[in-house]
């Protein structure tokens, strides 16, 4: 659909018009429902997320200004939908990004001794602490990169509307960054292994 339809379609709907506005739920439904299972959240939060998306253009519809860019609209809101479903979870908490995470999450040893397992968690409080200096953006990759079951590239990329070959650079400063404050916090590289 090139930009002159779009615009038609949106100036139509906004004016109440339901055929035009059954096309714009057509036309750009697979968009929103593909943003929206990037976040691998659970199918009652992906539809909820998806139904957010539409009430959102319904209530904002006579006011999008650039009707052509329509679809990068709806990938924003659908974003920021997933993104509020997710945070009602818990489910992309530092923490849960933190304890995802089997550099930093040594659990499961039955013979450690409590000396081992203070100074384990302790390590884990000051991962946590890190992870939540991260700006949200940042945490949100660093869960989906850490999340069982793994999401890949292309789930990300359209969940967080940044480019596949951006996700590995991205990574790699973020946990540079991720080391820089554990290092500075007295966690060394042998506590990470």
């Amino acid at each position: 659909m090139d930009a002159a339809e779009v615009t038609g379609l949106v100036r139509r709907a906004a004016q109440g018009d339901q055929r035009a506005w059954q096309g714009i739920v057509d036309e750009y439904s697979g968009l929103v429902w593909s943003v929206a299972r990037g976040f691998r959240l659970s199918e009652a939060q992906t539809a909820d997320a998806v139904q957010t998306t539409w009430l959102r253009l319904v209530e904002h519809l006579a006011e999008i200004r650039e009707p052509e860019r329509l679809p990068g609209w709806l990938r924003t809101t659908t974003r920021r939908a997933c993104l509020a479903a997710a945070r009602q979870s818990h489910r992309e908490s530092p923490v849960d990004a933190a304890e995802q995470c089997s550099a930093f999450d040594h659990g499961g040893h039955t013979d450690d001794g409590p000396e081992t397992s203070a100074v384990r968690q302790d390590q884990q409080v000051l991962v946590r602490r890190a992870v939540a200096t991260l700006p949200p953006r940042h945490r949100a990759l660093l869960g989906m990169l850490v999340s069982s079951p793994p999401v890949s590239y292309e789930e990300i990329s359209a969940g967080l509307g940044i480019p596949v070959g951006s996700i590995g650079p991205t990574r790699a400063r973020i946990l540079g960054r991720l080391r820089t404050a554990l290092e500075t916090a007295g966690l060394h590289d042998a506590a990470l292994n």
